[in-house]
């Protein structure tokens, strides 16, 4: 495929995705999730589907304080682009919050949608 097809997100674009899946609410996870996405956190990996996933997300409340350092972007395809970063933000309780994140999205008619998340948590200091 030539480049002149290649499909790209920029940078910015897919850290404001990211954001909002920390920060958003059921609509925003409704908006911006695809039909299915493949989801892996401790003790839960499984397909949830679009409504299923946007469940999850009652409380947009939930993070404070986001931090994201980008570790890397692929584009394996035209249309699949892969990220991985190290997330820091503090739980709504207070409670520091560290984990190596990668997301995986696909880009559809109506744009980028999030097909897989995981997160790994890390060791996190006390304040």
């Amino acid at each position: 495929m030539s480049d002149s097809k290649r499909i790209t997100a920029s940078k910015k674009e897919l850290l404001e995705l990211e954001k909002g899946f920390w920060t958003g609410d059921e609509a925003y996870y409704s908006a911006h999730a695809d039909t299915e996405c493949l989801v892996a956190f401790p003790g839960m990996a499984q397909a949830m589907d679009n409504a299923d996933l946007a469940k999850t997300a009652t409380n947009p409340n939930r993070w404070r304080g986001l931090k994201i350092d980008l570790k890397g972007i692929i584009e394996p395809g035209s249309d699949i682009i892969m990220l991985t970063y190290e997330a820091h933000a503090t739980r709504e309780n207070g409670e520091p919050y560290a984990a190596l994140v990668s997301s995986g999205y696909v880009h559809r008619v109506n744009g980028w949608k999030l097909m897989f998340h995981a997160q790994t948590p890390l060791e996190t200091q006390k304040a």
